[in-house]
């Protein structure tokens, strides 16, 4: 009965009409349904309400592939509708199969020479919007070749800010797969990240803000923490933060600052970054920045993550500490003559005798594994073999300090020890086998002898 149910189903005849290309009534009724969205709120509620089938009608046609003016039309009506509806109708359109049309179409529209740069924005927009409420949208991105897409934009747009933001959004969703995260390292976005944080601006925060995050999910990858390291990166990322912490006296740009830290935070997840953060000086860079902040409450943040990347990559010793590191010297009670603990205890203490395992696992899992295993670990609760069920085992044997001979001496000072404590019988004279009471919920009853 609205006018919007009639251009809809003016739409879907549209649809199945068999001439390919845009007819002048397509682009009528394509336009009028754009200016609808953005000039009326009640449109985007009636296409976006539940039951609705105008997100269907328009997800459709844009399969039915239109020239780049209807399919800018309504990818701007569907970017419209997302951003004022809220994140609520991005899942609707995910549900609907929007992810995967966006995709292909972002496919499609990287083919022309040049690319449109207007329908670039509004694709990388509404897919960035879109992806944090589809989990498998790195996946979709790999099948359909749509993977390096945004990463060549960047490469060859690094001066078009307005078009290298929503790019670099994308690549963060993309980012948090990781195997989308190894290969997108491969292709050389770690070295591309660190072209765009640079040194220290106020300009075009922003797009700094996303790089970092983006910077940070990638170097989860132990394959691109390994890359960040061997190219010295590590040395450059607290560059940067000394360079912000020196020049942010205001601390407007405290989330700029805890990006740089998430970086750092991230590579030193391996054993490679740890030792590079020790060599660049990072332990008393960070406690020196960490004093500084104390004394503002709201850069409690940038202390609790310093704190906890200088924990992680303080050098481990074992316990007790038989050298000069250690303000306490006291030794074990009982320290077995041989095996792994009596080789340890026998190491010189310029030794690393704390094992780190860190560095064992790479990035050879596929997305499909880890999903299987994530699937079966949710169904089933498997039992480990490897732990010890024996208390026997488990006991430790402790040698007496002295021969049993020499402990007799003090027998004297504990004779309960000895002493055997029984109930006699007062008629028979002889120990009384000793019977326990089942009837405890019972009254006690006290027994009477008879002496004769």
């Amino acid at each position: 009965s609205s006018r919007t149910i009639a251009l809809l189903s003016q739409l879907e005849k549209i649809n199945l009409d068999s001439v390919v290309g845009e007819s002048d009534h397509a682009r009528y009724v394509t336009s009028k349904i754009l200016h609808l969205v953005q000039s009326q709120e009640k449109t985007r509620k009636e296409m976006t309400s539940k039951g609705s089938t105008g997100i269907e009608v328009i997800l459709s046609t844009l399969e039915v592939k239109f020239s780049n003016f209807c399919g800018y039309r309504f990818i701007a009506a569907l970017h419209f509708m997302v951003m004022k509806c809220g994140g609520r109708r991005a899942s609707v359109l995910v549900t609907k199969g929007g992810t995967q049309i966006l995709l292909q179409l972002l496919l499609t529209a990287s083919k022309d020479s040049p690319p449109n740069e207007e329908l670039m924005v509004l694709l990388h927009t509404l897919l960035a919007k879109i992806g944090p409420k589809d989990k498998k949208i790195g996946m979709k991105a790999r099948i359909n070749g749509a993977l390096n897409i945004s990463l060549n934009l960047v490469k060859h747009n690094l001066q078009n800010h307005r078009l290298v933001l929503p790019c670099l959004q994308v690549l963060r969703v993309y980012s948090t797969n990781s195997v989308n995260a190894v290969s997108l390292g491969k292709n050389g976005v770690v070295e591309l990240m660190f072209k765009i944080i640079g040194p220290f601006s106020k300009r075009n925060t922003s797009l700094m803000k996303v790089a970092l995050d983006t910077l940070a999910a990638l170097l989860k990858s132990k394959t691109n923490a390994r890359r960040a390291v061997d190219r010295g990166y590590v040395q450059v990322l607290l560059t940067i933060y000394v360079d912000w912490h020196r020049h942010d006296s205001r601390h407007r740009y405290m989330l700029i600052r805890k990006g740089v830290l998430q970086c750092i935070k991230s590579v030193t997840n391996i054993k490679l970054g740890r030792k590079a953060f020790i060599d660049a000086n990072g332990m008393k860079i960070l406690y020196n920045t960490s004093q500084e902040c104390l004394a503002v409450r709201t850069l409690d943040p940038l202390v609790n993550t310093s704190s906890l990347i200088m924990r992680k990559c303080f050098p481990k010793n074992r316990l007790p500490l038989p050298t000069i590191k250690s303000a306490f010297h006291f030794q074990l009670p009982v320290i077995p003559s041989s095996g792994p603990v009596a080789q340890l205890y026998n190491l010189p203490p310029d030794v690393d005798d704390v094992v780190d395992e860190s560095d064992d696992n790479d990035d050879g899992e596929t997305e499909s594994e880890i999903e299987t295993e994530t699937d079966d670990d949710k169904d089933q609760h498997f039992k480990n073999d490897d732990i010890e069920t024996d208390i026997d085992k488990l006991k430790p044997r402790q040698e007496l300090g002295r021969p049993i001979e020499e402990l007799k001496m003090y027998e004297h000072f504990f004779p309960e020890l000895l002493e055997d404590f029984q109930e006699w019988d007062l008629v028979s004279k002889e120990p009384k086998p000793f019977v326990p009471d089942t009837n405890l919920s019972g009254p006690i009853v006290v027994p009477t002898a008879s002496v004769e």
